[in-house]
């Protein structure tokens, strides 16, 4: 069995076995038709159940041809134009070259001597990342493993920082619309079920920065604590950003950490026309980028960014066996030092080939790219009677559903709209996502493919409503 340890003796081997599977992904990558083959867990179940893992197929090839069956053929592959759903991206080349020079090599990031210059190289990504954002020479960070890890060290620091001995008396706002993991992360930090104050958004989908400001007096008032505020820069469902200029100053004038989750939008970090849209986020004290969402890299690729780095202490911990304080002394990095996390991949080196290879602004043009489809997308279901869509595009992500010209019954809407999303994803031909908007059922695209076109949306909305027009024609025959 030592023949498949990857080392000196075998490299032919892995060039070999490697190689064989780049050309599996890349024959089934060209293949490729549709996002999804409409498979059910009922029919894929059964043949990743039958295998016995106790018995190996001892032959690449043969472990191929079965990944074939219970993987490969029915994946859904986000590089098509018509994967319309989730914050996925379509990978660039340069960064699935970085992904496998870093899971060969493998790479810890907790320690200098088990990274050495892989240390040097996500410092100097935070930095640039930094830079960028604007948060001055202090600032620091650290790679994680995605958005809700980023809020949730943020929060942390903001709940070490904050100026109590009572965990009770902390509060954290954000919108109404922010990511599930504030609430989440209020929870995991001890905090009570009551922390979170939801702060209600206008019709843009954005935080009523005068709501923000009655409920932070109200908070002083009532004798507790304003821990952080959360702005977010690109929510999940509608792309919308909070404003960051006005939610600066109330954070200033409450003495109050601001955190920022542009978890979605940090591509604007890179763009070429749409930068303007996050000013004020250089006031942040933290900042949580997504780079497996806007800069178009595998996951996981993130980081959590803070503007002074000395807040960072409040997660380090020494081990003599892993960083004893003396390194601190001799000047040895270790970047455990800063993270929640102990053993870490070396998602860092993604990023580094694709800004080596593409340069920032080959990035930024390709997310530009997707905001300018949302507002074509935008423009197209404005314009069609059919669909009633939510708000104007921030970012690249488009909310709305159909609405029967017939039907009345909002509930029968709601049907119709479920049933088409569902019927949609059993055909394979696209994939869509679905929210709750006022407490009815929406339908949502986000946007991330830049190969996607206007005529593809078109072609899944003409997809959407006649999915939904079946389903009403049925319900009509049933209640006859």
């Amino acid at each position: 069995m030592r023949s498949h340890l990857l080392n000196d003796t075998t490299a032919e081997q892995y060039r070999r076995s490697v190689t064989e599977g780049i050309e599996r992904v890349a024959a089934k990558l060209a293949a490729t038709d549709r996002p999804f083959t409409g498979v059910t867990v009922d029919a894929l179940a059964p043949a990743i159940d039958a295998i016995d893992l106790d018995k190996p197929l001892l032959d690449t090839a043969a472990v191929l041809d079965e990944l074939e069956d219970v993987y490969l053929r029915d994946a859904i592959y986000f590089h098509h134009p018509r994967y319309l759903a989730h914050l996925n991206c379509p990978v660039v080349i340069p960064a699935v070259l970085g992904e496998a020079i870093l899971s060969a090599v493998n790479s810890s990031l907790d320690t200098w001597d088990q990274s050495a210059g892989g240390t040097l190289i996500e410092r100097k990504l935070i930095d640039w990342t930094t830079a960028r954002i604007g948060l001055g020479e202090n600032a620091d960070g650290v790679f994680t493993s995605g958005g809700t890890q980023s809020n949730l060290q943020a929060l942390l620091l903001a709940r070490e920082e904050a100026k109590t001995d009572s965990l009770a008396k902390l509060r954290i706002f954000a919108s109404e619309v922010s990511h599930f993991s504030v609430k989440k992360s209020a929870k995991l930090l001890g905090l009570g079920q009551d922390a979170v104050v939801s702060i209600p958004v206008g019709h843009d989908k954005r935080m009523q920065t005068v709501a923000l400001a009655h409920e932070l007096e109200r908070c002083k008032k009532d004798g507790l604590v304003p821990m952080a505020v959360v702005a977010t820069a690109g929510t999940t469902d509608f792309g919308s950003i909070d404003p960051l200029p006005e939610i600066a100053e109330l954070c200033k004038q409450f003495d109050t950490w601001m955190h920022v989750d542009a978890a979605y939008g940090c591509g604007l970090l890179a763009s070429v026309k749409y930068r303007g849209r996050i000013d004020g986020i250089e006031r942040a004290d933290s900042v949580t980028v997504d780079y497996h969402k806007s800069f178009f890299q595998p996951v996981s690729s993130s980081a959590v960014l803070v503007r002074d780095a000395s807040t960072l202490r409040h997660a380090t911990y020494h081990a003599e066996y892993l960083n004893p304080k003396r390194m601190v002394t001799e000047r040895i990095p270790n970047q455990v030092d800063k993270s929640l996390q102990t053993t870490r991949r070396f998602d860092a080196l993604k990023l580094w080939v694709t800004l080596r290879v593409m340069g920032a602004d080959g990035v930024g043009q390709l997310f530009d790219e997707v905001c300018d489809l949302a507002v074509e997308g935008w423009q197209l279901l404005a314009a069609d009677p059919r669909f009633d869509v939510v708000v104007e595009p921030t970012l690249s992500t488009l909310v709305f559903r159909y609405i029967p010209a017939a039907v009345t019954d909002p509930a029968e809407i709601d049907r119709a709209n479920l049933y088409a999303r569902k019927a949609l994803f059993a055909s394979g031909d696209a994939v869509v996502a679905g929210t709750k908007v006022q407490g009815r059922h929406y339908l949502k695209f986000t946007l991330l493919n830049p190969e996607t076109t206007a005529e593809d949306i078109a072609a899944v909305l003409d997809l959407i409503a006649g999915h939904a027009e079946q389903y009403l024609g049925e319900s009509l025959d049933r209640a006859s």
